[in-house]
């Protein structure tokens, strides 16, 4: 994949893109406890403040001349945050489980910049940006059942499968200091300003691990969560580690994670990654 395709941004837009700390991916100390003949429950609301680091690629709409890459930029935490709605469950019997993660994200105004002009063949680089902003709109959702394989008094480890599904909607307002004219000249000519909109909708198998490790006799445990995936992505995968607290009536947990998108190089995201601190609290019940 060539670097004038790809165009991996290093600015970071974040500002509260989404919200968190998954359930999915944050077990609950209830794991670590013996095995139950019934069915026990979990319901996590949470928060997460994730940077955002990638660019967007648009494909060229019927009719249009070219289209542009787009670099998205770092901004403070919840700025341009409209809308964010997330929450996680988990439902477990004996060793076996069902968790599910959904977050719905409204994300407007973020600062960016358009970086290269798609006239159909290779991307014509530009350092004209004037001003150029982005909306994100999205749901994100993710289903699994997992296997308690390791289960100890030091802590546990779950082995699990599901899927993974991004829907999302990206628009993209720019201005640039002058038209862009394509490689072949003649009539391709982009202009200075403009509007674009796209979408994807993305779904992902996906395989990994999750599960917590005690800190000696105390409350403290320390979640862990992995997956990888691909389908939709040529692959997605997903991280998490923090420092959680178990009371009577669940847990509450501080963690950093991260989540990453790369697609073909003439689909929407290129080298997309998410990350940031989360903060959440599951109920048990």
């Amino acid at each position: 994949m060539s670097a004038q395709t790809r165009m991996i941004t290093t600015g970071r837009c974040s500002r509260a893109f989404v919200a968190g700390l998954i359930a999915v991916a944050v077990p609950s100390a209830a794991l670590a406890q013996a095995t139950s003949d019934r069915w026990t429950f979990s319901l996590t609301p949470y928060l997460w403040l994730p940077t955002i680091d990638g660019s967007l690629n648009y494909s060229v709409p019927a009719g249009a001349v070219g289209s542009p890459q787009v670099d998205l930029n770092a901004n403070d935490y919840l700025k341009d945050l409209s809308l964010a709605l997330m929450l996680a469950g988990e439902a477990r019997k004996d060793r076996w489980s069902i968790f599910t993660d959904v977050i719905y994200l409204d994300f407007s105004g973020q600062d960016s910049a358009v970086k290269g002009i798609n006239f159909g063949g290779p991307l014509v680089s530009t350092t004209l940006n004037a001003s150029t902003s982005s909306s994100l709109k999205g749901l994100l959702w993710t289903l699994g059942g997992g296997y308690t394989a390791v289960q100890a008094p030091q802590g546990n480890l779950d082995v699990f499968g599901g899927l993974r599904y991004f829907g999302l909607k990206a628009t993209t307002d720019w201005q640039l200091t002058a038209t862009v004219t394509g490689p072949l000249g003649g009539g391709q000519v982009f202009p200075r300003t403009g509007n674009i909109s796209e979408k994807e909708n993305l779904w992902d198998g996906i395989v990994g691990v999750k599960g917590q490790l005690k800190l000696g006799a105390s409350n403290w445990f320390v979640p862990y969560y992995v997956d990888v995936g691909t389908g939709s992505s040529t692959v997605t995968w997903q991280g998490l580690v923090g420092i959680a607290y178990s009371f009577k009536w669940g847990d509450a947990l501080l963690a950093y994670r991260y989540l990453y998108y790369d697609q073909d190089t003439d689909k929407l995201l290129q080298n997309v990654s998410f990350g940031g601190l989360a903060l959440g609290v599951t109920f048990r019940f």
